[in-house]
């Protein structure tokens, strides 16, 4: 447990930055919990994010699809520049389409909302870049390998019905237990 709360501290220090966590930071974290769930299904958010991470996944796993999602980068940089956390618990706000009650306050404890450094639109712009361009040899390996499926929008709810509809069709409904 201790080495994993060493790597976040240590991943938390370059989010504070406006930096995106290092390969081998974010690597070592992400196999070490994949390689726990081997005979698991999967799920995975942002992760591989460059050619490093993709290549020490392909040593545990063969993937089934990736899913690539193209949001213009004014859109990604409003969403994030405008979200702002209550720091004690956590709770995230996003002054466009779930801000607190109160502008700035937090709606449990009335506690003031921050907005943490990687989030304000500066830091948000230049990991936004760093993010595409290390991404975009990733997204050609997976369309190379024919497991890359694209979908385009600035509204999660237009997006999500055929995301849904590709994730029904690929994976098979998972069996109950009793089915075992």
């Amino acid at each position: 447990m201790c080495c994993r709360k060493e790597v976040g501290v240590l991943a938390k220090q370059y989010l504070e930055r406006g930096l995106l966590v290092p390969d081998h930071v974010i690597t070592r974290v992400m196999m070490t919990e994949l390689e726990k769930r081997r005979a698991e299904h999967w799920l995975l958010d942002g992760f591989p994010r460059t050619l490093g991470q993709a290549e020490a996944l392909d040593r545990i796993c063969e993937l089934d699809l990736v899913i690539s999602l193209h949001i213009p980068f004014e859109t990604l940089k409003d969403r994030l520049s405008a979200r702002w956390i209550h720091p004690a618990s956590g709770r995230v706000y996003n002054m466009e389409f779930n801000p607190p009650h109160v502008h700035g306050i937090d709606d449990v404890t009335g506690e003031p909302l921050v907005q943490r450094e990687d989030d304000k639109p500066e830091a948000v712009t230049a990991r936004l870049r760093k993010y595409k361009d290390a991404a975009k040899p990733v997204i050609e390996l997976y369309k190379s390998r024919g497991i890359l499926h694209s979908f385009s929008g600035t509204e999660t709810n237009k997006i999500w019905p055929y995301v849904y509809a590709l994730l029904s069709n690929k994976i098979p409904p998972l069996r109950s237990e009793e089915e075992h």
